[in-house]
């Protein structure tokens, strides 16, 4: 069990920080995951359908709403498809309590910025939804671009990712997409950039795994070496440590 920084530093492996660090929104740098869930359950409850489990809903965030519906109802009518999106939406958007970061997340993205990083942010909300999120967290400086699900095709497709490795002028092999769920991972293979995944959010540590990201990582200050609050140093596991070339696993 080695930080991040530590690991950086290994032959084969990055030698410095990247050029680009792309994170996605809920679960990864916003405790966001409940909340959702909860619109969701509310959602259906108004469209007159019986409420699902949890777990079903934590398994498709990370998706467009549009691909999500579909993936939990795919034998659904269209016109039941989008009445639950835009009963959706209602739910979401009434919730007027701030959205909270993980208490990690602002000192990161500040560390970060300092070393000359550029920060993005790629995710399937909505662009109302990521920009409100934006505007409450006080955030929105930090970042030098970010795409949403509605502006390009949904992860795990490599679209948002590409557009904004275009945007940047920046590398695959320079670039770290960080998040909570397998299609993060995905989509980081798909770009050919490196996968970083992190746990404390949508989808469990088993899932992750199971898209063979270049590192699994418990808290956020693991991406740049800090220690957590009781001076214990930050720990990450390495998926494998066979040093690769980013996105050489084939996607699944």
């Amino acid at each position: 069990m080695t930080d991040i920084s530590k690991l950086l530093a290994r032959p084969g492996h990055l030698a410095s920080l990247p050029r680009l660090v792309v994170f996605d929104w809920d679960g990864t740098l916003a405790d966001s995951t409940g909340r959702i869930v909860t619109a969701f359950q509310e959602a259906l409850t108004s469209v007159d359908h019986p409420p699902l489990p949890d777990e079903s809903i934590r398994g498709i965030i990370g998706l467009s709403l549009v691909n999500a519906i579909a993936e939990l109802f795919p034998e659904a009518e269209d016109r039941f498809r989008e009445a639950l999106a835009q009963a959706y939406h209602r739910c979401y958007f009434a919730n007027e309590e701030p959205v909270a970061l993980y208490a990690e997340a602002e000192a990161l993205l500040k560390a970060l910025a300092e070393t000359g990083c550029l920060l993005a942010v790629a995710t399937g909300k909505s662009r109302r939804g990521l920009d409100r999120a934006l505007a409450q967290t006080g955030t929105a400086d930090y970042f030098h671009h970010t795409l949403t699900a509605e502006q390009t095709r949904s992860k795990p497709h490599p679209e948002m990712l590409e557009g904004i490795l275009d945007f940047t002028g920046s590398r695959p092999t320079d670039t770290w997409m960080v998040g909570d769920t397998d299609f993060d991972l995905l989509m980081a293979r798909n770009a050919g950039t490196y996968a970083i995944g992190i746990t404390h959010g949508a989808h469990p540590r088993e899932r992750l795994a199971a898209a063979r990201p270049d590192w699994l990582i418990e808290r956020l200050a693991q991406l740049h070496g800090e220690s957590g609050d009781d001076g214990r140093q930050a720990k990450e596991s390495a998926v494998s440590n066979t040093p690769r070339e980013p996105g050489t696993h084939p996607a699944v």
